[in-house]
């Protein structure tokens, strides 16, 4: 097995505007992976912030374990806010477990990474490449940017300045740029600032590659994000809401920036060798064509409303299939994984699994209860560590830029707006997890303080809902209708009432109303067709999970709605092809297992059957339908008596407890 890997992450990149440039040739050296190894989509979780994210990448566990929940964080000395931090990690990230285990590790800019941790090999911060002088002056490196100490000098050198760049470096990504009234336009000097970030950490990482032995390097590069951002919506085809101008200015960026980073990724692959193994990732995607927002939300993380829930995976080296794409990966499989080629174990308590379909012949998982415990120097900072002012600065002012933060306000506003966000974040990645009783408090408490807040208002409706407190849901919804009444996830809130409290008629004509308003939201149409199956209204479904899926094709819920409306009218074969899409997409989905595996048994496949219920209750180990299909398939001719036994007593045992909750909370006026 191989003892190097290279990890590259860049923060936005999507396969749908890769794809294309592959096709023409543009993206030779991706194209080579490609070829080389495996792809596949990377599924984020819930929200879809990088912070959270790219930690998750680096630690293989959910935020509310490794503790970074945004980009800012309260700060008990001072009492304001400071920027998240690689003090605010509660948990070892893959660097730190390397290097613990006796490898060389590096790690450039990664993102929560300030101030630089102390390695056995070289790290450098995301602080070590925002300019914080004029052009010409003298260009201070931010404490804590550098480590080692003896390197600071070295690295200081190999930064870019935005003013060093001009027109050969501008034109080939905006040929029209000397169109733009800059006094009126600060987009070319986004443009400029962005990029020469970027050129300063590929000069960090290459210099790394070029001058020091290694076993591990990571480098993050946020540039593709942050471009983005700025120019994703002049991308071809022109939006109808895009001016004209613009259109014809900056429709080329996007294409130039993957370029770019194409002939970035070639040098690191030049310097790492044909041996090392390379693993490129992104943390989620970046909407493109029709589904690019023509607004965002008038709230700190507006700009999430761009990101799409999948990000790009490829993996090549030694050991590791050729010319395959692989299905089911999440951003918390990345860590696990890298662990697997160094052929060390993956900790229990990581969230992610080692995507074993990547390997030419995959050995056993090795398991330790946690890395957590394993003893020794690591390189991680103490917690009580704090960061460079200067640095925070930097950091929180690019945070405002990209619409993440607010504009600085009071001092109390600041932390408010931070503790808001903060709790929020944790409310979401809980309800996304089928935590929704960890959620709850968190929900009711930001509800109270934030009531005009619609986002905190639909989440809080949506907990009480999935905890069968539905007068409590109504109420939340009504009061946001109340406000404005063109909030079409609230709407849909007030239909799935209705509907479970048997008011067909109304359920109805809120759907209709939904429907006529245009709002095409994939998720939203999956809540549709999910509404239609409900009322029986099979045709319904199956044309709004279609639309859903022609919407966005990797949405695997869309896959479970037309397998739900498959099985119901007997088509089973169709049923097993689409659950099987849904789970190819997003592995950790019991009810896609569920489903494949009562279209299996129709169609009399009885082994992949008893497989994918078993699966299911890997995953959801409480899912009694799935202990009554596994009695009745061991049950049959020449199956297992004992273990039908022992699934028809579980499956019993869930029943009555699920009737004692009932009873409870009828008791309980619920």
């Amino acid at each position: 097995m191989p003892r190097k890997l290279l990890l590259v992450g860049w923060d936005g990149a999507d396969w749908r505007f890769i794809n294309p440039l592959l096709d023409e040739g543009l993206m030779p050296a991706l194209g080579g992976l490609v070829k080389e190894g495996v792809i596949g989509n990377l599924a984020g979780i819930q929200p879809l912030l990088s912070p959270l994210l790219w930690t998750s990448i680096a630690t293989g566990m959910l935020p509310d374990k490794h503790g970074v929940l945004g980009f800012l964080e309260p700060d008990p000395v001072s009492g304001g806010v400071r920027p998240v931090s690689s003090t605010t990690r509660k948990v070892k990230a893959l660097w730190n477990i390397l290097m613990q285990e006796g490898y060389r590790a590096h790690v450039v800019a990664w993102l929560a990474g300030h101030p630089a941790e102390p390695l056995n090999g070289v790290a450098i911060s995301p602080a070590f490449a925002h300019a914080r002088a004029p052009y010409g002056q003298p260009w201070h490196l931010p404490a804590g940017s550098v480590h080692p100490e003896r390197l600071r000098e070295t690295f200081a050198g190999l930064r870019i300045h935005p003013g060093e760049l001009g027109e050969a470096e501008l034109l080939p990504f905006i040929p029209k740029a000397a169109e733009v009234d800059q006094e009126k336009d600060p987009r070319l000097a986004i443009f400029a600032i962005t990029l020469a970030q970027c050129l300063s950490v590929h000069n960090a990482v290459t210099w790394i590659l070029e001058h020091e032995p290694w076993d591990f390097v990571a480098v993050y590069y946020e540039a593709i994000d942050h471009f983005s951002h700025a120019f994703a919506a002049y991308h071809p085809p022109k939006a109808d809401w895009v001016p004209e101008k613009d259109f014809e200015i900056y429709r080329e960026v996007m294409t130039g920036v993957y370029r770019f980073h194409d002939m970035m990724l070639e040098r690191l692959l030049d310097l790492a060798g044909p041996e090392a193994t390379v693993m490129l990732v992104s943390d989620h995607g970046f909407h493109s064509g029709p589904h690019r927002p023509r607004r965002m939300p008038q709230r700190v993380t507006g700009p999430v409303v761009w990101h799409r829930p999948f990000g790009v995976f490829c993996l090549k080296g030694p050991g590791i299939r050729r010319d395959e794409r692989i299905y089911g990966a999440t951003v918390l499989d990345v860590t696990p994984t890298a662990l697997a080629l160094f052929e060390l174990p993956v900790g229990e308590d990581m969230d992610g699994k080692v995507l074993l379909p990547a390997f030419e012949a995959p050995s056993r998982v090795r398991t330790i209860p946690s890395w957590e415990r394993v003893p020794g120097e690591c390189g991680m900072h103490p917690a009580e560590m704090r960061m460079d002012p200067e640095a925070a600065r930097a950091l929180i002012e690019q945070f405002v830029a990209l619409g993440y933060v607010e504009p600085a306000q009071e001092q109390s506003q600041i932390v408010s707006l931070a503790l808001r966000e903060w709790q929020f974040n944790l409310a979401q990645v809980y309800l996304s997890t089928r935590r929704p009783s960890l959620a709850l408090p968190l929900l009711e408490g930001l509800r109270t303080q934030w009531p005009e807040e619609a986002s905190i208002g639909v989440a809080l409706a949506q907990c009480h809902l999935v905890l069968n407190q539905r007068e409590k849901a109504r109420a939340v919804v009504e009061d946001l209708l109340s406000r404005d009444e063109h909030r079409p996830w609230a709407r849909w809130l007030l239909a799935a009432l209705d509907l479970g409290e048997e008011r067909t008629e109304q359920a109805l004509e809120e759907l209709v109303r939904i429907e006529e308003d245009s709002v095409r939201m994939p998720a939203l149409l999956v809540r549709l067709g999910a509404a239609y199956l409900r009322l029986g209204r099979l045709e319904d479904a199956e044309r709004v999970f279609r639309e859903a899926m022609a919407s966005e094709p990797d949405l695997p819920s869309a896959y479970l709605g037309l397998a739900t409306v498959c099985l119901r009218e007997r088509r089973y074969s169709e049923a097993a092809e689409a659950a099987l899409e849904a789970v190819g997409l997003q592995h950790l989905l019991p009810a896609g297992h569920f489903l494949l595996g009562i279209a299996l048994a129709r169609l009399r496949q009885y082994d992949r059957a008893v497989l994918a219920f078993e699966t299911a209750l890997r995953m959801e180990p409480a899912l009694a339908p799935a202990h009554r299909w596994l009695a009745t398939l061991y049950g049959r001719r020449g199956g297992d008596p004992a273990k039908a036994a022992w699934h028809w007593a579980r499956w019993a045992h869930l029943r009555r407890q699920r009737a004692a909750v009932r009873d409870a909370m009828g008791s309980a006026g619920m």
